[in-house]
């Protein structure tokens, strides 16, 4: 890989991050009752995306749905067989049962992620029209409204549609 190279997805990473801290410094702005910095994070969580996507499109890491889907599931995969499980392990090593529990509710969604992406993959042009759902606890996605979450039992106030919150 060449440094340039190596640099976009540093970039990427970077930006990636920045934007979903000044969204999580937004929320917070927002419960503190200053809406004017809950904009200003937002905002600047936007610009952040716009070079996260340029990055990464530089780095000729998009590619056609198909490639896209591809490329989704081996990463949702890797990430429910080996990053997760590992991550586990650790906090429990350490005694941070909090993490770890915290850590194996991702690790189930994961492996969900995977699994809507294969269903996709396996006919892209045919998948139903439906809305996506997703649990604001631990980000169980459902198509379709879910009265009780699978993986954390949070209940179905605690879901929202996508493309309507938390993104």
């Amino acid at each position: 890989m060449s440094k340039t190279q190596e640099n976009l997805m540093a970039a990427f990473a970077g930006e990636s991050q920045a934007n979903r801290k000044y969204l999580a410094f937004a929320d917070v702005a927002d419960k503190e009752g200053l809406p004017q910095v809950a904009k200003l994070f937002r905002a600047a969580a936007a610009a952040e995306t716009i070079h996260a996507h340029a990055h990464l499109k530089y780095a000729g890491k998009i590619g056609d749905t198909l490639a896209n889907l591809k490329s989704a599931i081996e990463g949702e995969t890797y990430e429910f067989t080996k990053m997760y499980p590992d991550m586990i392990k650790d906090a429990q090593a350490e005694g941070n049962t909090t993490v770890a529990k915290y850590f194996d509710f991702a690790n189930k969604v994961e492996e969900v992620h995977a699994n809507l992406y294969k269903k996709a993959l396996e006919n892209p042009a045919g998948l139903p029209d439906t809305d996506y759902y997703v649990c604001k606890v631990c980000g169980y996605t459902h198509e379709g409204p879910c009265d009780k979450c699978p993986v954390c039992g949070a209940g179905a106030a605690g879901f929202f549609k996508a493309g309507t919150c938390c993104q």
